[in-house]
């Protein structure tokens, strides 16, 4: 690699959390390590980091909890499971929950370091594939830039994800609750109208192409037409 990768690990066993990051930190990575998941999730917040490493078992909030409060902000990011749970319900609810990898103690390093790389690559392959074409605009997603004949909007982590969700299920309604669930976290009155707010937001930004509608499709949802 020829950059350095920055990983949250979160691990509550401090000599395996060491022996992890001091492994990792040979092989181009910048590890920072936390010891319980509010630790863990603040991290996440101030680093930004490429891929996520958590253990299962956490005081203050376990790696489950951790992994579903960050897939309502970021679909996105690699995330790993280490765990000595070996039930198979253990496993499924890893992946289930958003999990890309699963991995059990003991376990090597070299395993772990391979598991991550690939990881990596896979998402820098399905992010190099994710720009969209929307009517006559173009849509960064990983960049977070809407493009039209040169001209750029920068849009926040929340509108673009929102577009994406609209982009992916073009023509087809997008449903309210679940896209409210995970974006905000809650389908409320409050986050509903948060949401609705976004979409206007969106539909300025679309409005130079008249072919490009978001249609409120009413007790249902929304729906991108173009």
């Amino acid at each position: 690699m020829d950059k350095i990768v920055e990983i949250v690990l979160a691990e509550d066993e401090p000599s395996l959390g060491q022996i992890i990051k001091e492994s990792l930190e040979t092989r181009n990575f910048k590890v920072h390590l936390a010891q319980n998941g509010e630790e863990a999730y603040s991290m996440y917040k101030s680093v930004l980091p490429k891929i996520l490493v958590l253990d299962v078992m956490m005081p203050k909030k376990d790696g489950f909890t951790l992994a579903k409060e960050i897939r309502l902000e970021d679909d996105t990011i690699p995330i790993i499971f280490l765990t000595a749970k070996s039930q198979t319900q253990d496993v499924v609810e890893g992946f289930t929950i958003g999990g890309n990898d699963y991995l059990k103690k003991p376990f090597s390093m070299e395993e772990l370091i391979v598991r991550i790389n690939n990881l990596l690559h896979r998402t820098k392959t399905q992010q190099n594939s994710e720009t969209l074409v929307i009517g006559k605009y173009t849509f960064d997603f990983p960049k977070q830039i809407l493009n039209y004949h040169g001209e750029s909007h920068q849009l926040t982590h929340r509108e673009a994800h929102l577009l994406f969700h609209l982009v992916k299920n073009k023509n087809q309604v997008l449903d309210r609750s679940m896209i409210l669930k995970k974006l905000w976290g809650d389908d409320d009155f409050f986050n509903g109208r948060s949401m609705d707010v976004f979409i206007t937001k969106l539909r300025k930004k679309l409005k130079q192409d008249d072919s490009i509608q978001i249609i409120n499709v009413r007790g249902f949802g929304y729906k991108l037409v173009c």
